[in-house]
């Protein structure tokens, strides 16, 4: 062989051979060459050649690997944890999924030598590497690995944790040996709930289609997370930026990321067999969500409160510019309560929303935080707008009373009490105030209506899940919403884009109740328009109007 391998061409016809073998025959060969290379003693597992390959060598900090099922994805994990790392930490959200993971490691490594099945499972294959496996059922599992550093993380299938625990546990991928490379891999189908949809923002240049710059499958893109949680997309790895950490302003270097896509019929051991039948078979809307590389919208749950298609709507009629002569008429705040959540401004003219505003919670002084939110509510508002603080956790407090000793119109809102707001017809009440604002809001969604909807949404994907997430179910006391608390456990943050929102419709004029008020401002505003083109001695009154100059 060495003897031709220099002959210009060699390798071009070598592929050209290996490519026209058929399956089958390839698949044997692939096989083969496997058991010559480990009995060499080079690896104990081996990528096939496509997407797995691709990803398996790939330079990110972070590598999202999947897209559909079949794909080899589970198995990049144990391979890498294998070949190239020390100590691995690989996890399913549910501990009782850990058992495919476990047999996998345990069939390559080729015995149960090592393996001690004591919670945590751990498989020691050689002196000091070994595979940890984990769940993370419960936000706060994962902190049971805090301080315990690890140079590959693998979140096999991803969509189903919490975007807090994922952040969290990368922030202790580290090893002493600056030598050995640390990452961390999320191997994984897309979300079938709005649960997952946080993969969707974490990988926005390959998954969200309105991001302005895209990236294609395997190229790397660099960020920053700032002091809030937030990813700042830069230029490079050189592209250092300095922001608030702990309090303190550092210089943070930008780590990579990137996604590869992979399929069944990349996997040789699935592709000519009936996995992929089986998956063509699959029940809607399950199957159109798996086979659809994160671009299918995940499926509603039955008790959603509100429906995603809704939401999707009222994004489609949002235009850039306000209504006109439609004035501002309310403004909803969910208020920081310092930590990581941020401080939401939701403006609203009658059903057309502004653009959602964010403060940073790093950027509230708490010490003063009412006369600095309550400046910067003011700072939003216009038309004499009503401004709905929410008082449920408390934070609100001293924003509503600085607003409302400075003769503000403002309402407090608290979901928990309890209210006679009932449903458009008349014949549903509710648990309490939350669960009618959010019921109303449905209402005010709903296409089918009279005139059709007249809500109108920015496009914003946060706001997405924050609106689609709870549930409700019929009680003899009326509709109950699930609570907030429990949302919020569930998503892993706080959903206060869309509490905003739902408190600035529940309260505050609407072109139902104002509008013929609002014809009377504009009138008004019409007349002193022309009164100011008028000459200024026919303004205040030193010549009588003569009928040619009458109004």
């Amino acid at each position: 062989m060495d003897g031709f391998s220099n002959q210009p061409g060699f390798l071009d016809e070598i592929l050209s051979r290996l490519g026209s073998l058929p399956d089958s025959d390839l698949h044997k060969l692939y096989e083969d060459a496997k058991r010559v290379l480990k009995s060499d003693g080079i690896d104990k597992w081996i990528p096939t050649v496509g997407p797995q390959a691709d990803a398996y060598y790939s330079k990110a900090d972070v590598l999202l690997f999947g897209g559909e099922p079949g794909g080899g994805k589970s198995q990049l994990g144990l391979g890498l944890a294998f070949n190239e790392h020390q100590r691995s930490l690989i996890l399913r959200r549910q501990y009782t999924d850990l058992s495919g993971l476990i047999d996998g490691a345990i069939a390559i490594n080729g015995s149960r030598a090592g393996f001690n099945g004591q919670p945590p499972p751990r498989l020691t294959f050689a002196p000091g590497r070994f595979i940890d496996f984990a769940g993370a059922a419960r936000i706060g599992d994962e902190q049971n690995w805090m301080g315990k550093a690890h140079d590959l993380i693998v979140f096999d299938e991803g969509t189903q944790f919490v975007e807090v625990q994922v952040r969290f546990l990368m922030g202790w991928l580290r090893h002493e040996n600056p030598k050995q490379r640390v990452r961390c891999v999320i191997p994984t189908n897309p979300a079938l709930t709005a649960d997952g949809f946080w993969v969707n923002e974490m990988f926005a240049p390959w998954l969200d289609d309105r991001y302005p710059y895209p990236a294609k499958p395997g190229e790397l893109r660099w960020v920053i997370t700032d002091g809030s949680g937030k990813d700042m997309w830069v230029d490079g790895p050189e592209d250092a930026r300095e922001i608030e950490v702990a309090g303190k302003m550092k210089v943070v270097k930008p780590t990579s990321r990137t996604f590869i896509p992979s399929s069944v019929d990349d996997n040789p051991y699935y592709a000519s067999g009936s996995y992929r039948e089986k998956l063509d078979a699959m029940a809607e809307p399950h199957r159109s969500i798996l086979l659809g590389k994160f671009k299918t919208t995940f499926k509603d749950q039955s008790n959603q409160v509100i429906p995603t298609a809704w939401v999707k709507e009222a994004q489609r009629r949002w235009r850039r510019e306000a209504p006109r002569d439609v004035p501002m008429c309310a403004i909803g705040v969910d208020c920081s309560g310092g930590g990581t959540d941020p401080m939401i401004i939701a403006p609203r003219y009658d059903g057309w929303y502004a653009p959602i505003v964010e403060i940073p919670a790093d950027k509230i002084p708490m010490d003063r935080s009412g006369a600095f939110c309550g400046g910067v509510v003011v700072g939003h508002r216009r038309d004499d707008a009503l401004v709905v603080v929410d008082l449920g956790g408390g934070y609100g407090g001293p924003t509503y009373e600085h607003l409302k000793a400075n003769e503000i119109r403002v309402s407090g809102f608290r979901g928990a009490e309890g209210t006679r707001r009932r449903s458009v017809d008349g014949n549903l009440h509710f648990t309490n105030k939350r669960g009618a604002a959010l019921w109303l809001f449905r209402e005010a969604l709903d296409p089918g209506q009279p005139g059709g909807s007249p809500i109108a949404l920015p496009d914003d994907p946060v706001l997405v899940a924050d609106l689609t997430a709870p549930t409700f179910e019929p009680t003899t006391n009326g509709i109950k919403v699930e609570a907030k608390k429990d949302v919020c456990s569930r998503l892993g943050r706080s959903t206060d884009r869309g509490d905003a929102v739902v408190m600035a419709w529940f309260d505050g004029e609407r072109a139902a109740t104002a509008s013929l008020d609002w014809m009377e401002r504009t009138e008004m505003g019409m007349m002193n328009k022309r009164m100011r083109k008028l000459p200024q001695v026919i303004r205040h009154g030193r010549q009588p109007l003569t009928a040619r100059g009458r109004l």
